[in-house]
């Protein structure tokens, strides 16, 4: 799930990415306004979670969505707000962060649909295929996963189809089974089984009608990664040799209550919806500070919080579990408070329950890299904005349907 910067292997995308470069090496990126905490105040009710989602879009649209190498019907996230020239060029390739701006492009679509929002979700997709050389499948598990999770919810809520995406990343996930061990690694000859690949592996077989094989997994992580005296699911373990990280991390979490939910609705086994809500339960006594989902950091850990509030709302909805919505709606709450703007839109911080304040700096200052300091709860990475709009989606969907 790291982000690698790629050779760019094949002739015509180093000529497209040069091209990409040089033009943004002579057209500085536009200079933001001042970030402010002159903001509105949080309101209840389902058009006010549908204003507060609809926001967290546009920040992201208008800050971070790009035409991949000037082709407007291929789009990518920009890695940071403000860019650098380099970073407006997607050198450095984080294929994980761009399949959850996918997913996130999809749960607006499915708020409310638009042409110009079915448009982008197609040309993300196309953009992350093009991105990664023309193919939809790489050595990472854990990427593997995600992308195939969030391309079969864009052909199940919206009917959008990428071809023969979905049976190449099922086949690459399938291909990667240990039997030996029961899971599938970080990566392709790694001997890491850890709970950031094992998880969307699993949700993704569950929907793709690979139930027994997503049970196996869930069963690997329960037995072999819970934790006993917390009752949280710890990050992995190395096989043969059986030693473990013992890290319970907010996704983690997300991803291992997201995976018994999902077999919960497809089996009705009362097993599975137990281990959810037992998780639950653990994720509010450990990983929530006065109700909020506890903090991670910037870069690959931004996304961790949004995850974990995805699926814990994929837990109230389909077992009406009133503690996972609970920390959903708290945490949103909290994120929307204290978050900051700039020019009207908001701007969210690694901590949703510290504010983000100010930094003071002159605008000219504001573009440079890192723009602001780690000590205003502030981040230029996507991942951070992505987190805050996956949770500000999920409160709304809680919110729509009463719970």
């Amino acid at each position: 799930m790291d982000c690698r910067n790629t050779r760019l292997s094949r002739r015509r995308v180093l000529i497209a990415a040069g091209s990409a470069i040089t033009a943004a090496a002579v057209t500085r990126p536009a200079p933001t306004g001042r970030i402010t905490r002159d903001v509105s105040p949080y309101a209840a009710g389902a058009e006010a979670s549908w204003e507060r989602a609809d926001l967290a879009e546009q920040a992201i649209v208008e800050r971070h969505v790009r035409a991949l190498w000037g082709q407007q019907g291929m789009r990518l996230g920009k890695l940071v707000w403000p860019s650098s020239v380099a970073n407006l060029s997607f050198v450095k390739w984080c294929y994980w962060w761009q399949a959850h701006l996918l997913d996130c492009a999809i749960d607006a679509a499915h708020r409310a649909r638009g042409a110009d929002r079915l448009d982008r979700v197609a040309a993300i997709a196309s953009g992350i295929r093009a991105r990664n050389l023309g193919v939809w499948t790489n050595r990472y598990y854990d990427d593997m996963g995600w992308l195939a999770i969030t391309l079969e919810r864009a052909d199940r809520l919206l009917g959008l189809r990428f071809g023969d995406a979905l049976g190449d990343l099922r086949t690459a996930l399938l291909d990667g089974w240990n039997p030996a061990v029961g899971a599938v690694p970080w990566r392709v000859g790694d001997d890491y089984y850890n709970t950031p690949a094992i998880g969307p592996t699993g949700i993704a077989f569950a929907r793709l009608g690979e139930v027994p094989r997503a049970g196996q997994l869930a069963d690997f992580l329960h037995t072999r990664l819970r934790d006993p005296g917390t009752n949280l699911i710890l990050d992995g373990v190395h096989e043969p040799g059986g030693e473990v990280n013992r890290a319970t991390l907010t996704y983690c979490q997300g991803v291992a209550i997201g995976l018994e939910t999902e077999l919960f609705t497809r089996t009705g086994e009362s097993k599975h919806a137990r281990r959810a809500m037992d998780l639950v339960a653990a994720t509010a006594a450990g990983l929530t500070a006065d109700g909020v989902i506890v903090a991670e950091d910037g870069d690959d850990s931004g996304l961790f919080m949004g995850v974990l509030a995805r699926y814990l709302s994929e837990a109230a909805l389909s077992l009406r579990d009133p503690a996972a919505a609970k920390i959903v709606h708290d945490s949103a709450r909290a994120a929307w408070t204290n978050r900051a703007e700039v020019d009207g839109l908001p701007l969210f911080g690694t901590n949703w329950s510290l504010p983000v304040t100010p930094s003071g700096l002159p605008r000219a200052a504001q573009l440079l890299m890192p723009p602001w300091p780690p000590s205003d709860n502030l981040s230029p990475d996507l991942s951070v904005q992505l987190s805050a709009w996956m949770l500000l989606e999920a409160d709304h969907r809680l919110t729509a349907a009463g719970l």
